[in-house]
């Protein structure tokens, strides 16, 4: 099987032991979970049950990450406790994957369980010359002392510079060495969560937590880690120097898998743009199956727009999977394109073609076989 590795920019052969451990970065529980969520999660659900139909036994984390200045400013403004707001989106979360039919993860770690952890973390980061402590009680990660940082995403400065201030960083805060440096430690405002620490009461930055709760679950090298093409800077950037500066192993990932976007009228869809199709709302009118089908039609690294239309055609080729399932008929060949496609950097693009072509022929019982490798339930009769 060959995979498209981001640190290399190219694909490349994977190669594993019997478990290979994956950890995909989870959502930020502060609202409905929409279709950009479902096709990254549903695109390493294909991942996942192809790898353990090759005979691997898979350890997947995904993680919840329960605190964070997204989640704060959204439960202030609803006027709930933030743990209320996470635990009410995380059910609706699983709910919706769920209803699509993906694979529960093995393990899901949630941020607040792993503070401790974290605040552990980040004393070895400052005991290794990796971070520093500003009398104000935050603390930040020094780049400087990480020379692979940025290498991830083979950005430039003004890039990265860029990126950093769009997407949560503090470029322009007083006291840091480099304007790049991410926030590991932060103190709490009066009305925000705080856990005790050895600079004060606060909470931890968003990219130690995933950090560390992947090295919790999966150890300090792991074989795939994946999320959106939206994070690759600077959350997995900051990611693999946190890792790898703590315990001295490289990579931290042997694999960098990215989704690409989805958009809706040429936009990202994403929850500041309120241009957002909601997995619950598609469920309402639509199988399950069928909207996964239309997700899967959708090469993982590419970057596709929403369509009604699409979504209909997806419905109606998966009813006449249904309608042929019942049959007997068998095709060696298909199922040997089926597997060509699928270890062809997960093209399930081309593994569904198969599969069409499976219930135009009447090879029902081909067309179940493969169909269950994804995680297709056809009846047989």
């Amino acid at each position: 099987m060959r995979l498209y590795d981001t640190a290399t920019g190219g694909l490349v052969p994977f190669v594993a032991g019997h478990t290979v451990r994956v950890y995909v970065c989870g959502i930020t529980p502060y609202d409905a979970s929409h279709l950009g969520h479902a096709f990254t999660y549903s695109c390493f659900d294909a991942l996942v049950r192809y790898l353990e139909h090759a005979g691997h036994r898979v350890r997947y984390a995904r993680n919840v990450t329960d605190v964070d200045d997204d989640i704060l400013r959204r439960a202030r403004e609803l006027g709930v406790d933030y743990l209320d707001l996470a635990g009410r989106e995380t059910a609706r979360f699983d709910r919706d994957l769920a209803g699509l039919g993906l694979r529960a993860p093995d393990t899901t770690p949630r941020a607040t369980a792993a503070v401790p952890a974290i605040v552990a973390a980040i004393e070895g980061l400052l005991r290794r010359g990796a971070a520093y402590a500003l009398d104000d009680g935050r603390v930040y990660f020094d780049t400087g002392s990480a020379p692979g940082f940025g290498a991830l995403s083979g950005l430039d400065r003004p890039a990265m510079l860029r990126e950093f201030a769009e997407k949560g960083g503090d470029p322009e805060a007083g006291g840091k060495r480099d304007a790049l440096d991410f926030l590991l430690w932060q103190p709490s405002a009066a009305d925000e969560p705080s856990w005790p620490s050895p600079w004060g009461r606060g909470r931890p930055g968003w990219h130690i937590e995933c950090s560390v709760m992947a090295m919790e679950q999966l150890g300090g090298v792991i074989d795939i880690h994946g999320g959106g093409l939206d994070l690759v800077f600077p959350h997995h950037e900051a990611e693999i120097v946190q890792a790898e500066e703590l315990t001295g192993q490289r990579p931290f990932a042997r694999l960098w898998l990215h989704a690409g976007m989805v958009a809706l009228d040429d936009a990202k869809m994403a929850k500041s743009r309120g241009n957002l199709v909601f997995i619950t709302d598609l469920l309402e009118c639509y199988e399950g199956a069928a909207v996964r089908r239309y997700l899967l039609e959708h090469h993982y690294r590419s970057t596709w727009t929403y369509a009604d239309a699409g979504l209909d055609d997806a419905a109606a080729a998966y009813k006449r999977w249904v309608e042929a399932a019942g049959g007997t008929g068998r095709r060696d060949d298909l199922r040997a394109a089926f597997h060509a496609a699928m270890a062809d950097d997960l093209d399930t693009p081309a593994a569904l073609a198969v599969l069409d072509e499976a219930a135009r022929d009447g090879a029902g019982a081909t067309l179940r076989e493969l169909a269950a490798v994804l995680g297709f339930d056809l009846p047989d009769g």
